[in-house]
């Protein structure tokens, strides 16, 4: 059973709080104005840290997807950094109206993370792949094999949360962390992953299918 909770993202409160309070003075004291873009920019903030709840009908051998968002990338590539194999890297782009709480994308244990301080260009660039702002999660799956997936630092995103610590057990569609305004994330899984996605289609965290093992 689901227990309710507010579906807004705890660390949206204090920037909520900020603009919603900048909106009420301005109103009280007349300044139309102001008061106007001031809510709209409140309506905005509340939207971007919305944190709905999310059930899957995708089978249980199936990897999740950790973002909302856009697939602008998938290939297959060496990769040094995270797994030190060749792997089907995916990434998944999210504009600033995308919901950022990212989730797990499969049930296991977290083996190690490793955040690397960056630059700030957009996120969908290859400079912003290379160069950004970034924290990495390898994850050991239940069936042994190993997955990584990165948080990304976008232009205007400056805040990477993520919430999860070494030898942390996971199930799949649970809660990591976010991104503040804006970012992307990329997943490396095992070659011999079968792929369910393609670049272009839209795809929704701890529910659409990126891919399963064969």
């Amino acid at each position: 059973m689901i227990s309710p909770k507010i579906p807004l993202a705890q660390e949206g409160f204090p920037f909520i709080a900020l603009s919603a309070f900048f909106t009420l003075i301005t109103a009280i004291l007349g300044y139309e104005i102001l008061a106007w873009p001031a809510l709209l920019v409140t309506c905005f903030v509340v939207a971007f840290f919305r944190d709905p709840e999310r059930m899957t009908d995708a089978s249980p051998d199936k990897i999740l997807s950790p973002a909302d968002g856009k697939v602008i990338l998938i290939e297959e590539q060496l990769d040094h950094t995270y797994l030190d194999e060749q792997v089907i890297k995916i990434s998944i782009f999210m504009n600033v109206f995308n919901v950022h709480v990212n989730r797990i994308p499969i049930e296991g244990t977290i083996e190690s993370i490793h955040y690397k301080p960056g630059k700030f260009y957009s996120a969908d660039s290859k400079k912003g792949a290379l160069q950004n702002e970034r924290c990495g999660i390898i994850l050991q799956c239940e069936s042994g094999q190993k997955i990584a997936f990165v948080q990304v630092a976008g232009l205007i995103a400056r805040r990477i949360v993520n919430w999860l610590e070494p030898t942390d057990t996971v199930q799949r569609g649970e809660r990591f962390g976010l991104i503040r305004f804006g970012s992307r994330v990329d997943i490396y899984l095992p070659l011999n992953s079968v792929i369910d996605v393609q670049v272009g289609q839209k795809v929704t965290a701890g529910k659409t299918s990126l891919a399963s093992f064969t």
